[in-house]
């Protein structure tokens, strides 16, 4: 009695730094399945591909990344996180299964080969206990990526060096974050 309770928080990984200038970023959009219709080779960050000669994308192929692609222009909307490879329709990038545009994309430079992240049940980086919800999260190394259900479906919400102190600001609906995992950079394998 009287005594305050201890702040738990549940942590996964450690940390160490890594220069990233060096790192080259590529990836191809082409408009249709099947490598088919136009592409588009990017080597930074597009607010809009349709300006890069497409009318749509069907198909992506990641060379060089790893990159953050999103359902609306100007980097808005629900997020997609792309390590190389192909993703041969939208149904392979969308978790969600909501979404099949795909009108901005940008380099998802990662700042470690190490990750550490700091998951809280309450908004404001504060825990009391630890229960079935996320509301803040401190992401002290690496890149994560968080998924709205087990398993690593639904939207997706990207964690990048940094404090969120808050659901709303990685852009969830509500404190429901029930999968992550770090997400890997190719120049570090």
């Amino acid at each position: 009695r009287g005594r305050k309770s201890q702040s738990r928080v549940q942590g996964i990984g450690g940390a160490s730094r890594v220069d990233l200038r060096h790192l080259s970023f590529q990836i191809t959009l082409y408009e249709l399945e099947n490598f088919q219709g136009k592409k588009c080779e990017l080597t930074k960050g597009s607010p809009n591909v349709t300006e890069e000669a497409l009318e749509k994308v069907g198909l992506i192929l990641v060379e060089s990344g790893p990159w953050l692609g999103f359902e609306r222009q100007a980097f808005c909307g629900e997020r997609f996180v792309l390590e190389k490879g192909a993703y041969p329709r939208w149904d392979s990038w969308s978790s969600s299964r909501s979404s099949d545009s795909l009108m901005s994309a940008r380099p998802l430079p990662i700042d470690s080969p190490d990750h550490e992240i700091h998951l809280f049940e309450n908004a404001g980086l504060w825990a009391h206990g630890f229960q079935d919800r996320v509301a803040s999260v401190k992401a002290l190394s690496g890149t994560w990526v968080g998924y709205e259900y087990p398993g690593y479906p639904g939207h997706q919400y990207v964690f990048e060096k940094g404090e969120y102190w808050d659901w709303n600001e990685w852009d969830a609906r509500q404190p429901q974050l029930q999968s992550l995992r770090r997400v890997r950079d190719q120049h570090q394998l």
